[in-house]
C-alpha cells in the first residue's frame, strides 16, 4: 500500500501572520545599528573614544602609517552624529572622519599626529547606558618618571597616602537632586584632601585620579601600590534604593560577607563600575596585562587588620560633622579595595541620593569640612603608629633621651629594619628585650638599646 503525500491547508489568518513575521524579520535584518553619540576622554597616559550604538554590532580594528592612522570598520552601521564635532585637543588624533563601505558598514578613520597602542572593546548596555563600542588609544611615547621615593627610600621618608576619587569620565557615579554627579564631589573633596595632607610635615599626598576620566577598579589600587602607599582611601558620594537613607560611611574589605544590606548593596554597585567606565579587552597588542591584579587573594591579615583600625579613626573623626550611617566601620566585597599589602578604606561622605545630605555635598565649604575630619582621623592613626623610617616615626621614638628607647611594632616591622633604623644590631635588641628569636607581632612595644 503506498503513500500519497498532500497539502497541508492553513487558515487564512495563520497564514496572513506568518507573512507579516517574515517581513517583519527581513526588516529586522536590513536595519543597521546607528552611532547615536561619540565622546572623548583624555587620560594621563591614554585616550578614550566611547561609540554610543543603538545595537550590538562586529567590528575591527587595524592601524596604518605613513601617516599614521586607526581604521575602525563597524559592520550594519550607520553614523548618525556629527564626528567634526569633538574636540580632539590635546590628544594625539588630528582628525576623525567616516563612509560607507561595502555599503551596508561603516568605516571610522582615525588621523593621528603620533603612533599609538590601541585597544577596542564592547559595552554591553548596562542601566542607563547604551550600547558602546570603546576605543582607547594608548601613548607609545609615555616617559616614566622615576620617583625619589621608590628608588631611593629615605631613613625619614613620609607617610604616603593615595587618594581615589571614586567614578569618573564615562561613569558618573550616582546622580543626586539638581544633576549632581558624584563624580564631580568625590573628585572636589579629594583635591582638598590632598591639598591638606601636603600641608603638614611628613605627609605627602596623592591622586590616583587626577583627572575627569575612568580607571579600573584593579588599576586604582596598583596605582597605590605603585606610589607606594602607607594608605589608599577611596572617597565616594553613592545613592542608595530609598532616598530616607542617609550619613556617612568607612568600609574595610570582607573576605567573607557584608556586614549588613547597606554594604552589600553599595559593594555591588561599585563593583558594576567597570561595566560603565569601560574595562575591557580586544587589543592589537599582546594580552598579558589581563594578568594583571590577579594575585590580590595573597594574604591580607596584617593589612585588613590596618584597614579596621584606621577606618575607626576616620569614621569617629567624621562623626563630628556628620551623621553616621553605622557607628561601626563596614566590610564587604569592593574589588576596590583587594590590595594585598597596603591598608585600603573606602569613605562615603554621604548618600548623594538624599536631598539634605546631597545640598551639603554640593557645598564647597562643607566639602572642605569633610575633608579636614578624613585627614584628622588617618593622622590619628598614624600618630600612634606610624610606618618605619618615616619621619614621624622618628619624631615618636627618635628624640627620647637616656640608655634606651622604646618602639612600637607596626605593619612590616623587622628586626633587621628597626636594628639598621637605629643603628644598632638585632642581637642587642633582642638581649635588651630578652627574645629568643626574632618574632615580633604588631603592637608590641621593645626596648632599643642606644649605640
Amino acid at each position: 500500500m503506498g503513500f500519497r503525500a498532500s497539502k497541508i491547508l492553513l487558515p487564512k489568518s495563520l497564514g496572513l501572520g506568518l507573512l507579516l513575521l517574515s517581513l517583519l524579520q527581513a526588516s529586522f535584518l536590513q536595519a543597521k545599528a546607528q552611532i547615536e553619540g561619540v565622546r572623548l576622554w583624555r587620560a594621563p597616559d591614554h585616550t578614550r573614544v566611547v561609540f554610543d550604538l543603538s545595537a550590538p554590532l562586529e567590528h575591527k580594528l587595524f592601524s596604518l602609517e605613513n601617516p599614521h592612522r586607526l581604521v575602525l570598520d563597524m559592520e550594519s552601521a550607520a553614523n548618525q552624529f556629527a564626528l567634526a564635532d569633538i574636540d580632539l585637543s590635546k590628544t594625539p588624533i588630528r582628525r576623525i572622519r567616516s563612509g560607507a563601505r561595502d555599503k551596508h558598514d561603516l568605516r571610522v578613520v582615525l588621523d593621528l599626529n603620533e603612533a599609538v597602542k590601541p585597544r577596542s572593546f564592547l559595552l554591553k548596555s548596562h542601566g542607563d547606558k547604551p550600547d558602546r563600542l570603546v576605543l582607547d588609544l594608548f601613548d607609545k611615547n609615555l616617559r616614566t618618571e622615576k620617583k625619589l621615593e621608590q628608588s631611593q627610600p629615605s631613613q625619614k621618608r613620609d607617610i604616603i597616602i593615595a587618594v581615589d576619587a571614586g567614578h569618573g569620565g564615562e561613569d558618573p557615579g550616582a546622580i543626586g537632586p539638581g544633576r549632581l554627579r558624584e563624580k564631580s564631589v568625590v573628585m572636589a573633596i579629594s583635591k582638598e584632601l590632598v591639598r591638606q595632607i601636603n600641608q603638614v610635615k611628613g605627609y605627602k599626598g596623592k591622586l590616583v585620579r587626577t583627572g575627569d576620566y575612568y580607571i579600573g577598579l584593579r588599576k586604582r589600587r596598583n596605582i597605590a601600590r605603585d606610589m607606594r602607599a602607607d594608605l589608599f582611601i577611596s572617597v565616594h558620594a553613592d545613592a542608595f534604593k530609598h532616598p530616607s537613607a542617609s550619613g556617612a560611611s568607612v568600609f574595610a574589605l570582607s573576605r567573607r560577607g557584608a556586614t549588613s544590606e547597606t554594604a552589600r548593596f553599595l559593594a555591588r554597585k561599585e563593583n558594576e563600575a567597570d561595566l560603565i567606565g569601560g574595562v575591557g579587552g580586544v587589543s592589537l597588542e599582546d594580552k598579558d596585562e589581563v594578568l594583571a591584579g590577579v594575585l590580590v587573594d595573597l594574604s591580607m591579615t596584617a593589612s585588613l587588620s590596618s584597614s579596621l583600625q584606621v577606618g575607626d579613626k576616620v569614621l569617629q573623626s567624621m562623626g563630628k560633622i556628620a551623621k553616621l550611617h553605622k557607628r561601626r566601620v563596614e566590610q564587604a566585597g569592593f574589588a576596590v579595595l583587594k590590595s594585598p599589602d597596603v591598608p585600603s578604606i573606602l569613605v562615603e561622605t554621604g548618600f548623594i541620593s538624599n536631598p539634605k545630605e546631597a545640598k551639603n555635598l554640593g557645598s564647597s565649604r562643607y566639602r572642605k569640612k569633610m575633608a579636614s575630619q578624613i585627614f584628622k582621623g588617618v593622622r590619628a592613626y598614624f600618630d600612634d603608629k606610624p610606618p618605619i623610617g618615616t619621619y614621624l616615626a622618628w619624631v615618636k621614638n627618635g628624640k627620647q633621651n637616656g640608655r634606651s628607647k622604646e618602639y612600637i611594632i607596626a605593619r612590616g616591622d623587622t628586626l633587621s629594619g628597626i636594628a639598621l633604623e637605629y643603628n644598632t644590631s638585632v642581637a642587642a635588641i633582642k638581649k635588651a628585650n630578652k627574645l629568643s628569636n626574632s618574632r615580633i607581632r604588631v603592637g608590641q612595644r621593645l626596648k632599643i638599646p642606644t649605640s
